[in-house]
């Protein structure tokens, strides 16, 4: 385990850091290199991770200085003015869901004919997920007076969207809203079970989701960026976790409030610069 973990660097804001991170980008632990205390983010990497920052105890080899900065920061890049037209921060909870239901509506003799015929439409499950998010928009909306900032229907290259993104003092979380009224979820460590069903691609879409994320804000924003996936489900039945996920977060849409006590990620200056950059349509044409 310890092989795999990486070392990057982080001067900013009068901090010194080094960041422990596995090789999909996600930090395991920190450690503050005036003071030498480690901060584990993943308390399971521990062992690996005092092995991996042996050689940065103090006093520290001379090597570490002689690191190039281009070897272990990313390289930033300015964005142009925000417009009205390319601003996030405009669009409501579900705003994409609710195109395409404005865009495949069908006619209105075929709408009365689902309705007499009770036949079900194309744009049943569309609709679900339109409610779901319009739920759990609610819901972030509530942790804004504690800091946060919320964006809703992110849109990313290839028809694909991220249906929140809340960034504050816990840091930056991608979430995806599923809606299942009345049904039994199962999230395991790789799938994810309706009823007991077939298994569904919530979690691999997820961290996929996350990592286009942290790829956009890393290449725009002046601070160590660090995404983490949550999945939202809504009015489930019953929702059961298994205690070995770790790296995705699994909420109702009442238990979505955790996030809002977070802090120490970070600091209202840095805060207000990723939200400045994720708010930013063009941003995202780059993820």
């Amino acid at each position: 385990m310890g092989d795999e973990l990486q070392i990057k660097a982080w001067r900013r804001y009068g901090h010194d850091r080094l960041y422990v991170m596995r090789p999909d980008g996600l930090a395991v632990a920190w450690m503050d290199r005036r003071t030498g205390e480690v901060t584990f983010l993943r308390p399971e990497y521990r062992e690996a991770v005092l092995a991996a920052l042996a050689d940065y105890q103090d006093p520290p080899p001379p090597t570490v200085a002689k690191v190039p900065r281009s070897s272990t920061q990313p390289q930033y890049e300015s964005l142009s003015p925000l417009t009205p037209d390319y601003d996030l921060a405009r669009n409501r909870a579900g705003a994409s869901v609710r195109d395409k239901i404005q865009k495949e509506k069908p006619a209105p003799v075929t709408r009365l004919l689902d309705v007499v015929l009770r036949r079900p439409s194309h744009l049943d499950t569309w609709r679900t997920g339109y409610r779901g998010e319009q739920l759990v928009g609610a819901e972030l909306a509530r942790l804004t007076s504690g800091g946060w900032h919320v964006l809703h229907a992110v849109p990313l290259p290839r028809e694909v969207d991220i249906d929140h993104l809340l960034i504050g003092p816990g840091g930056v979380f991608s979430i995806n809203t599923k809606r299942h009224p009345d049904k039994a979820v199962w999230v395991g460590n790789d799938a994810v079970r309706i009823n007991h069903g077939p298994p569904h691609p919530y979690l691999r879409k997820s961290r996929a989701e996350a990592r286009r994320v942290q790829r956009v804000l890393t290449r725009y924003c002046d601070v160590a960026v660090q995404v983490q996936p949550v999945l939202v489900f809504v009015g489930t039945a019953e929702l059961v976790r298994e205690p070995s996920l770790l790296d995705v977060r699994v909420y109702r849409e009442r238990e979505v409030s955790a996030l809002g006590p977070l802090e120490g990620v970070l600091d209202p200056e840095q805060v207000e610069r990723v939200f400045a950059v994720a708010r930013h349509r063009l941003a995202w044409k780059q993820a």
